[in-house]
C-alpha cells in the first residue's frame, strides 16, 4: 500500500491526536485540523487522498464541510469518511447524499479505521 496523504478534521484533539499517530505509524502523511473551516481550507491546499470528517462540529457540520468539498473542482474527487458518534440511520443517509463515501460510527478501533482507508484507497486508485 503507498502512503496516502490524509486530512483528518475533527473538533476533539484527543481524538485527532490519536488518529494521527495511528495512521502515521501505519506509514502515511497524516495532516490535522480541529476547526471545519480551516480544515476545508487545508484540503484544497495539500489535495490530500482521503478525508476523514466528523459530522458534530461546532462551527460547520461535516455536511456542509462535505457539500463544499464535492462543489469545488479542486476537491470534488476526494474521497470523504465521515466519522461520527451519532447513531441515527438518517445520519448515514445523509452523510451519503452530500458525497460522503463511507461513514464509520464513533468509538471505532483504530485497527477499522485503516481497513476503511485502505479500501478507500484502492478504491480510488488513478490508473
Amino acid at each position: 500500500m503507498k502512503t496516502a496523504k490524509i486530512l483528518v478534521i475533527d473538533d476533539e484533539p484527543q481524538i485527532t491526536e490519536i488518529i494521527e499517530a495511528f495512521l502515521t505509524n501505519a506509514g502515511h502523511e497524516v495532516y490535522v485540523n480541529n476547526n471545519s473551516r480551516e480544515g476545508l481550507k487545508r484540503a484544497q491546499d495539500i489535495k490530500p487522498d482521503v478525508i476523514l470528517l466528523d459530522i458534530m462540529m461546532p462551527d460547520a457540520d461535516g455536511y456542509s464541510v462535505c457539500n463544499d468539498l464535492k462543489s469545488d473542482p479542486l476537491t470534488a474527487d476526494i474521497p470523504v469518511v465521515f466519522l461520527t458518534g451519532k447513531d441515527r440511520n438518517d445520519d448515514m443517509g445523509r452523510s451519503f447524499k452530500v458525497g460522503g463515501d463511507m461513514f464509520i460510527k464513533k468509538p471505532f478501533s483504530c485497527e477499522r479505521l485503516l481497513e476503511i482507508v485502505n479500501i478507500i484507497l484502492i478504491s480510488t486508485v488513478k490508473h
